[in-house]
């Protein structure tokens, strides 16, 4: 069987159980492997824009004798992701900007899934903004720690647009309900590194270094306010 990291097993375990689903940027094809072995998905497309991962998933999927399960396919996004041919697409390990660009570009595709899995590696704020209007719902979200870094994962659907708080849009809405642990040690991470910064901007002066004070001074309250309602057992607010 194959053994998946933190992360890729936090993204995997956000698959409903019986979906086909098509993994894009696949890499190693390490996702769909996993999921068709553990018989949680029938079968999978590991997809790629690149030949030289491509292979390598070919490989892997060859040495675990699952051809016949997963199709492998020069792919840029889900541009050749067949009509009705997934229910979930896994976006995993791209930037905010080239999630976004996926799924404008294969609007129609991925508007015709049951789910997408989406694990931008930046940009969140700009990819929870876009799937508000876009009217994706966020159906779940995650969070782990994997060497040092954070990684946030969400399941959304189509559906209506709606709109976001800015703590909604930049932490997750979700994430901030289940007052979700990592995310916890996130913001704590998030708080130090922004009071780091206004201390070295003290003997600093400038338009440009007000606007920046002032700017992290209220990312730092909003920060501390999220912590504080956890910490004394407060509601978040809606």
């Amino acid at each position: 069987m194959t053994e998946l990291s933190e992360r890729l097993r936090a993204v995997a375990d956000l698959v409903d159980d019986g979906m086909v689903v098509a993994d894009i940027g696949t890499d190693h094809g390490y996702i769909p492997i996993a999921l068709v072995q553990e018989g949680r998905c029938p079968r999978a497309v590991a997809m790629d824009i690149n030949i030289g991962p491509l292979d390598r998933a070919r490989a892997h999927i060859q040495a675990a004798e699952l051809s016949e399960k997963i199709d492998t396919r020069r792919s840029d996004g889900m541009k050749e992701l067949k009509a009705e041919e997934a229910d979930c697409a896994i976006i995993a390990g791209m930037g905010g900007a080239l999630t976004i660009k996926i799924l404008e570009e294969s609007s129609a595709t991925a508007r015709s899934l049951k789910a997408l899995i989406l694990q931008p590696q930046s940009e969140l704020y700009k990819v929870r903004e876009y799937l508000a209007e876009q009217g994706y719902e966020i159906l779940a979200e995650d969070m782990v720690l994997e060497e040092g870094k954070f990684y946030p994962i969400m399941k959304v659907c189509p559906g209506s647009p709606y709109t976001l708080t800015k703590e909604e849009a930049c932490y997750g809405k979700e994430l901030l309900s289940q007052r979700h642990p990592v995310l916890q040690s996130f913001l704590h991470r998030e708080l130090d590194m922004k009071r780091k910064v206004l201390r070295e901007l003290d003997d600093k002066s400038g338009d440009h270094i007000c606007q920046r004070r002032e700017a992290l001074q209220k990312e730092t309250a909003c920060v501390e306010g999220i912590l504080g309602q956890w910490e004394s057992g407060g509601k978040q607010k809606k």
